[in-house]
């Protein structure tokens, strides 16, 4: 009788591991992924100008509980330093936070239309 260990047979790489990690990976991109609709047609966007904006553009800033700050002025005192700049302003970009109600926002762009200011544009951060 012959009592020594049988040879063991030689198998290849384990493919089960393998499978696991192209799984695991399958899901993480699916999660990881944004599914958005198609759009209905072809947008093109609007190209960036390059070089200085024309005039003068200031920027004033609007806090969620309404304060505003305008080149160093802080609250009544931003509105009074945009008031008297009004006349040399072209452009003014107002910068408001998302929790300001939109009705506040058009009553200040109103303000400052009415004070004077050509052209007054609502900024956006991106995110």
């Amino acid at each position: 009788m012959d009592f020594s260990r049988p040879q063991k047979r030689q198998t290849g790489e384990p493919i089960l591991p393998m499978i696991n990690v192209v799984f695991l990976l399958l899901i993480f991109f699916l999660l990881s992924s944004q599914i958005a609709p198609r759009a209905p047609f072809a947008v093109a966007p609007p190209q960036l100008e390059t070089g200085e904006p024309s005039g003068s553009e200031a920027l004033l800033f609007m806090a969620a509980d309404g304060r505003l700050h305008f080149s160093g002025a802080q609250a009544e005192d931003a509105m009074t330093a945009v008031l008297a700049q009004a006349s040399e302003l072209e452009t003014l970009s107002l910068r408001a936070d998302a929790k300001v109600p939109a009705r506040e926002v058009v009553l200040l762009i109103s303000k400052l239309r009415d004070a004077g200011i050509r052209s007054v544009t609502l900024r956006g951060t991106r995110p």
